[in-house]
């Protein structure tokens, strides 16, 4: 329903009995902008002078209406409020999906009395709405925090529908690179219309109602608080995350009708063990939810995170290394299975997945799990350095990165070997065969150059070009012709540490072992014009060949040369004089040299192209390649910079000079 204009009217009266009330249109910020405000229908209450039968009438509609959009909790819950208006663009009191939160429609209801429209006899003057305060009831705003007694049925902090945040809409503070700051308000940008500072759906541990009543948060020390606050993360963010096992399973994987379209292979390796890993994550939180209710005050959970992420949590490891399964099979049904690609759809547009796709619930394990390190690294950094408890966090960390590295090493050896058989298969040996497949060798690049090759006559010598199609391997190097998409023929072999690698300009070409190279490139305008030498000093017959190769954009150059030479003397560089840039948009590779990169991993630049793409290693777990720069933004607080390094430090045991 489109929003009215209306003047400022006098602000509803207050009794003493109640806090003082601030109109929104009152508001500091508002007030910046001028008297005349836009703001949300549902917020004020037109009254016409009319009798006082239509008077009371059209209350009661209103007040219907309001009823009847907080009872509505079908919408998607948005954590963290940025996404974009829906409806009319032109409509400027648009609610935000961000704010149709638990917090909002509750700060709708506080302001309308449901009993009586007696308030408003006095005011039927004119046709103007009257504006209603919005009185903040701090029993009300509990949130997602809300504590009872025991005596209340033993309900608890994680109990009740207002507490269903999804882990695809939950935003770790421990991810946020500035999460030691105090989190303020934001400030009222001048040109949004609705001025409304509503809550978040998840609480923190300082919101629970229990903390306020006792003072907790004020009768401790600023970092014992940060330290409560980082404990209680894990808790909820392990709640939300079980939300969103619970819906994979109930609705897809369990659905018949999605079961119907598919072969029980193919069921298996879309969903493979995740009833397993719900429940390790059932017995995971059960033990946490028990320390919380315990006492509100948590001493530790360490030795709950170390306990279960050594025994427990070993399905996560079968599940990771089912992930290329996963998603070929999955690409496979969406593409050639019509019927499955319909129910699937119908499924997902279905309120209780909050118009998720499947692929969304599918991922969680894998990012569940590689979040784990820096949650309990952000407890580790709030615990005093003298104190038993950093010792026993510090093991907790270890344990848990532990569990990170075998699930990323289930998932490469799974797909590396799986590549590796592809491979084999497809090559033709025109020279003396290789034994190519070994459980101790893997794809590190893989495409097209263009080769300069200087061909010797009688009276003249001329330079020729031809397409060759490299294999890179870790140990190896397959020089072949593409045939075909499924085949190629191989003309010649090195072994990898017998390669010498060198960037070559246009201005070097006079020199051996192309020198008219120069004149062919560019009189024929090719597309291949960043070049470089690749020097065999031992091929498969012992000889030693010289290369002079082309691609077709500089970072494609800068990758091979970083590839093929093995340039891995950054890891040898003091590490703090590195640039580091956020990610701010997720990114999969698409290429064996390729990084994957979720939103908030903090990644150190090792080499920047000017075409749009960086080189770099991922803090969380040192895994090194490249990704686009759209995808990323530079850290420039040094502050944030250091905090990062002495991270990267716990995470991977790391010598830094911070």
């Amino acid at each position: 329903e489109a929003p009215e204009k209306a003047p400022l009217g006098p602000p509803a009266a207050v009794t003493p009995l109640e806090p003082p009330a601030l109109l929104s249109t009152n508001s500091p910020a508002a007030l910046k902008v001028g008297r005349q405000q836009i703001i949300p229908k549902s917020l004020a209450s037109e009254i016409k002078a009319t009798s006082k039968a239509n008077s009371q009438s059209a209350e009661s509609r209103r007040v219907l209406k309001v009823r009847s959009m907080v009872e509505s909790l079908g919408v998607p819950l948005v954590a963290d409020g940025e996404e974009e208006a829906e409806g009319d663009p032109e409509s400027p009191g648009a609610l935000r999906r961000g704010l149709r939160s638990t917090s909002y429609r509750r700060a709708v209801v506080s302001g309308v009395d449901f009993d009586s429209s007696a308030n408003f006899k006095k005011k039927n003057r004119m046709s103007q709405p009257i504006l209603k305060a919005v009185v903040e009831d701090k029993e009300k705003f509990s949130s997602l925090g809300r504590i009872k007694k025991k005596i209340l049925k033993g309900q608890g902090t994680f109990d009740g529908e207002e507490n269903a945040v999804l882990y695809q809409n939950y935003k770790e503070k421990a991810l946020d690179i500035d999460s030691d700051e105090e989190s303020e308000p934001r400030e009222q940008k001048p040109d949004e219309k609705i001025v409304f500072y509503y809550k978040p759906l998840r609480s923190t541990w300082s919101q629970l109602s229990v903390v306020k009543k006792n003072g907790l948060s004020e009768a401790i020390s600023q970092e014992e608080r940060k330290r409560q606050e980082a404990i209680f993360e894990v808790i909820s963010s392990e709640h939300s995350y079980l939300l969103s096992l619970e819906i994979l399973i109930r609705m897809f994987k369990n659905s018949r009708e999605l079961s119907l379209t598919m072969t029980k292979t193919e069921s298996h390796h879309l969903f493979s063990n995740i009833t397993d890993v719900y429940e390790a994550s059932k017995k995971f939180f059960k033990e946490l939810e028990a320390r919380h209710q315990n006492n509100i005050f948590i001493d530790d959970i360490s030795d709950i995170v170390e306990k279960h992420t050594s025994s427990t949590f070993d399905p996560y490891v079968k599940y990771c290394t089912n992930e290329v399964y996963q998603q070929r099979t999955l690409q496979k049904l969406l593409a050639t299975n019509p019927g499955f690609k319909e129910v699937l759809s119908r499924i997902e547009s279905h309120e209780d997945c909050r118009n998720l796709p499947m692929i969304s619930f599918l991922i969680l394990p894998m990012q569940r799990v590689t979040r784990l390190p820096l949650l309990m690294d952000t407890i580790c950094q709030k615990t005093p350095k003298d104190s038993p408890k950093y010792e026993n966090c510090k093991q907790a960390l270890k344990e848990v990165s532990k569990l990170v590295r075998l699930c990323n090493e289930g998932a490469r050896k799974m797909e590396r070997t799986e590549m590796m058989y592809t491979i084999n298969s497809q090559l033709e040996f025109k020279i003396k065969p290789f034994p190519l497949v070994s459980s101790s060798r893997w794809l590190v690049k893989r495409g097209e150059l263009t080769a300069y090759v200087e061909d010797t006559g009688l009276f003249s010598k001329r330079t020729s070009k031809q397409q060759v199609y490299f294999f890179l391997f870790n140990d190896v190097l397959i020089i072949t012709k593409k045939k075909s998409e499924e085949s190629y023929n191989v003309t010649d072999y090195s072994l990898r540490d017998q390669l010498v690698v060198q960037q070559c300009d246009s201005e070097d070409l006079t020199s051996s072992p192309v020198k008219n190279a120069s004149t062919m490139l560019y009189s024929r305008q090719s597309s291949a014009a960043h070049l470089f030498r690749l020097a065999v000093l031992s091929n498969h017959a012992g000889e030693k060949v010289e290369m002079l190769l082309g691609t077709e954009t500089q970072s494609d150059r800068a990758r091979w040369i970083t590839a093929l030479g093995q340039d891995r003397d950054g890891q040898k560089m003091d590490r703090t004089t590195l640039a580091q840039v956020e990610i701010i948009r997720t990114y999969t590779a698409k290429q064996s040299d390729e990084l994957s990169l979720q939103v908030a991993d903090v990644v150190l630049v090792y080499q920047k192209v000017n075409d749009g793409w960086y080189e770099g290693e991922r803090l969380r777990d040192g895994e090194r390649g490249w990704f686009p720069m759209e995808c990323a933004k530079e850290i420039t607080c040094r502050a944030t910079i250091d905090k990062n390094m002495e991270r990267m430090g716990r995470l991977l045991g790391l010598e830094t000079n911070v």
